[in-house]
């Protein structure tokens, strides 16, 4: 099943009088006389609301109440009260999916879709950094957010992905209270392990960025255990953590909108040419400046110790006295 922000649901006026009216129970045949629709539509459109996560309790001879919205991200609680011009004011959500960032591709060739979010319950062909299969369990959060034509040049572009970790990392703070680490180029981290990921999709023309794809994938209440027991042969896997084990009194459309409004901001910084101090915001809440890496590349592997970042986004590593730039790489960090 596919919902948008834009298109008129029954269901959703079902659902919005149950939100206005939760203090109190309201008969299938009040919603059908007020909504104008049959006490069967009532039903089903009560049926499917519960199916999306929102828990309507039913009583005989009182009607339908309201008791939690739901933890999905559906593209009317996306949108509803975010703070933003552009990104996330348009959504779209798949109950199953292939992949966010492949469906954000398609329709990244209309422009009416800047700055569109893709959310999804599950994705059955989920992948991160270097086409690596990202596992996607059910309680954590999957999306991707399409930017179209910005205005930093291409050799931003390379920046983006540090930008897009640090509004993720203020968004976290800012919702749920956690700390994290950001691991070079786009990892959350949690006492060392993994909490969130963030791959960045460009599509170049010329000289210009034609689009920019953003896909974030969240622990956020995921079974930790059997994530590690399914990625514990992986020689580039460094554990998981989920952000509940932290804070559990959140619900995920609040975080996932507080990133969309910081990632607006960072966004329009890279597009002015304030780049200085997106860089000192991620140094300062980073784990990879000052620690010694293994860099990972097509070329083999390299040790080394990370210094600093650069205006553009790499990472350089000092090694036997001679200094490398890491731009597409990945690392592992060592003590």
């Amino acid at each position: 099943m596919k919902y948008t922000s834009f298109d008129d649901y029954g269901l959703l006026r079902v659902l919005r009088f149950l939100q206005t009216h939760n203090d109190e129970y309201i008969s299938g045949q009040d919603l059908s006389d007020v909504l104008k629709i049959s006490r069967v539509a009532v039903w089903k459109h009560i049926k499917r609301i519960r199916e999306i996560g929102y828990l309507v309790e039913s009583r005989q001879k009182l009607g339908y109440r309201l008791l939690m919205d739901t933890d999905q991200l559906l593209p009317w609680e996306v949108t509803s009260g975010l703070d933003t011009k552009i990104i996330g004011k348009k959504a779209y959500y798949f109950d199953v999916i292939e992949s966010t960032q492949k469906e954000a591709q398609k329709l990244a060739v209309d422009p009416a879709n800047d700055g569109a979010i893709i959310t999804a319950g599950k994705q059955t062909h989920g992948y991160g950094r270097e086409n690596k299969r990202w596992i996607s369990q059910t309680g954590g959060i999957w999306f991707s957010t399409i930017i179209i034509r910005p205005k930093f040049s291409i050799s931003s572009a390379t920046l983006f992905p540090i930008a897009t970790s640090l509004a993720l990392a203020i968004a976290v703070q800012q919702t749920l209270g956690i700390s994290t680490k950001l691991k070079w180029p786009n990892d959350l981290t949690i006492d060392g392990k993994k909490a969130a990921g963030i791959l960045v999709d460009a599509s170049l023309e010329s000289n210009r960025i034609q689009n920019m794809i953003i896909g974030v994938g969240i622990n956020y209440d995921v079974d930790i255990k059997r994530l590690n027991r399914t990625l514990k042969n992986n020689s580039k896997f460094y554990g998981a953590a989920s952000l509940t084990q932290k804070n559990r009194d959140t619900r995920p459309v609040h975080l996932v909108q507080s990133f969309l409004v910081e990632l607006e901001k960072i966004y329009d910084n890279l597009n002015s040419g304030h780049t200085a101090n997106i860089i000192s915001q991620w140094v300062d809440r980073t784990s990879t400046i000052g620690r010694r890496v293994k860099v990972h590349s097509v070329d083999g592997e390299m040790y080394g110790k990370a210094i600093r970042i650069d205006d553009d986004g790499a990472l350089v590593v000092s090694n036997n006295g001679r200094e490398y730039r890491v731009i597409a790489d990945s690392i592992t960090e060592y003590a």
